[in-house]
């Protein structure tokens, strides 16, 4: 097992074993409890733990300083709501499919609408778009489907 897949799963069972879905730590004391430097410990927390994946990672540094990540538990008005602040104006065809894998994995959406969503999104179906311009187009057509979902 690769160490991230161990750090990400002391933090999954530390968010699990939470009343409130949040689990607080130090980076220091992970990493030396892991055997890693911090730094692994960042690298799992900005690539496994972000919004596309239903986390929030707040950090207060200084002498008592944690890292506080709280996984994400919205209705589906809400979730589809933080999905479409969190595109931006730009999305690349992976982000999507983690985006809609998490909303199917939730219950957001089915896997009929999942399947057409990724289909929609893929870069087979932006082929004939300039490739400066596909992640754009590809945010403005995904928040343009979030926003049907919401009616």
């Amino acid at each position: 097992m690769r160490l991230s897949d161990v750090i990400t799963g002391m933090i999954q069972q530390m968010l699990s074993e939470a009343d409130d879905g949040s689990a607080e730590i130090q980076r220091n004391e992970l990493a030396n409890r892991v055997g890693c430097v911090p730094s692994q410990i960042n690298y799992v927390l900005t690539s496994r733990f972000t919004p596309e994946n239903g986390y929030l990672v707040e950090s207060r540094r200084g002498g008592g300083g944690y890292i506080r990540i709280t996984r994400v538990k919205f209705d589906r008005l809400h979730t589809l709501m933080h999905i479409i602040n969190c595109v931006g104006d730009s999305l690349d065809c992976e982000s999507a499919r983690i985006f809609i894998g998490n909303m199917n994995d939730n219950g957001i959406i089915d896997d009929a609408s999942a399947e057409l969503m990724r289909a929609a999104l893929s870069d087979t179906g932006y082929r004939g778009v300039p490739q400066e311009l596909r992640d754009g187009l590809r945010a403005s057509v995904f928040k343009q489907m979030l926003a049907a979902l919401m009616k």
